[in-house]
């Protein structure tokens, strides 16, 4: 199972990719359009909701690092995609440790007492953490095209014929 769920991360790393080449494309300034009421207000800080996701269920209730750690509310306000790429390589980070511990286990109950003693396999936070940032990458796309931006086919990538 580990093997299989490092290829499907891998998958979703290279879909977004093609979200960082797109956001490349537009202003800086138009990653900090406030849109009310639509995902987190921003792409910037939409994008990072995600990041910091993947810290709070791999990190902060899995345990796989001491702490968990979460963009600033200045980072959000002046990110660019470079900040962007940088906070998700640290995502990757994160995943990768979470498959090294739990990979080989996937539907073992993992308890976090501060959460209210609720367990969780690490397949159902893999999963979730997936399918969160395909949620929110879909907001992203959308907030850009209402912003005048028209993005890219965003959907998962075909997996290389190697």
């Amino acid at each position: 199972m580990s093997e299989f769920l490092v290829v499907h991360y891998d998958l979703v790393r290279k879909t977004r990719q093609r979200l960082f080449a797109f956001l490349e494309s537009v202003p800086v300034e138009a990653l900090h359009v406030e849109v009310p009421g639509f995902g987190f207000g921003t792409i910037a800080g939409t994008h990072l909701h995600v990041a910091g996701c993947y810290m709070h269920w791999l990190v902060g209730f899995a345990n796989t690092r001491s702490k968990p750690e979460y963009p600033t509310e200045e980072e959000t306000r002046s990110a660019d995609v470079a900040m962007l790429r940088r906070w998700f390589s640290l995502s990757d980070e994160v995943v990768d440790e979470f498959l090294q511990a739990y990979g080989a286990r996937p539907t073992e109950l993992i308890y976090n007492e501060s959460e209210g003693r609720i367990g969780l396999t690490p397949l159902w936070l893999m999963t979730h953490t997936i399918t969160h940032e395909f949620h929110h990458k879909g907001q992203i796309v959308t907030l850009a095209r209402k912003l005048g931006y028209a993005p890219p086919d965003t959907d998962l990538v075909y997996p290389d014929n190697e």
